[in-house]
């Protein structure tokens, strides 16, 4: 009866490692890795609409909460003007030319 028994537990638990080695192998395949890619995003997808509609929900019983107005009710932003046209910049001052005349006594450095 002993030897059944751990026949048995050997023979369950080589079942369960080559059926868990199987779906390790599998996750790790091209095909394995693109199926959980796309049940990432899927699920980020849920996710994300599932706070969109909490927010909204929230918002609309803080509106009521408060007595504001409901988004439909808002009125929209006035259109943004243009910038008004930029000005000229004044014309550069010129500085006068330079004298070539020497003062009397002055050194250039010839001789």
């Amino acid at each position: 009866m002993r030897r059944t028994f751990w026949f048995a537990v050997g023979a369950a638990s080589g079942v369960y490692t080559l059926v868990k080695a199987k779906r390790t192998v599998q996750v790790f395949t091209p095909d394995g890795l693109a199926a959980r890619l796309a049940a990432l995003r899927a699920g980020g997808k849920v996710f994300a609409d599932e706070v969109r509609a909490g927010m909204s929900e929230r918002e609309t019983e803080l509106r009521l909460q408060l007595g504001a107005a409901a988004p439909q009710q808002l009125t929209a932003l006035p259109e943004p003007q243009a910038p008004p046209e930029p000005t000229a910049l004044p014309e550069p001052q010129t500085l006068p030319e330079p004298s070539t005349e020497r003062a009397p006594g002055s050194l250039d450095g010839h001789r």
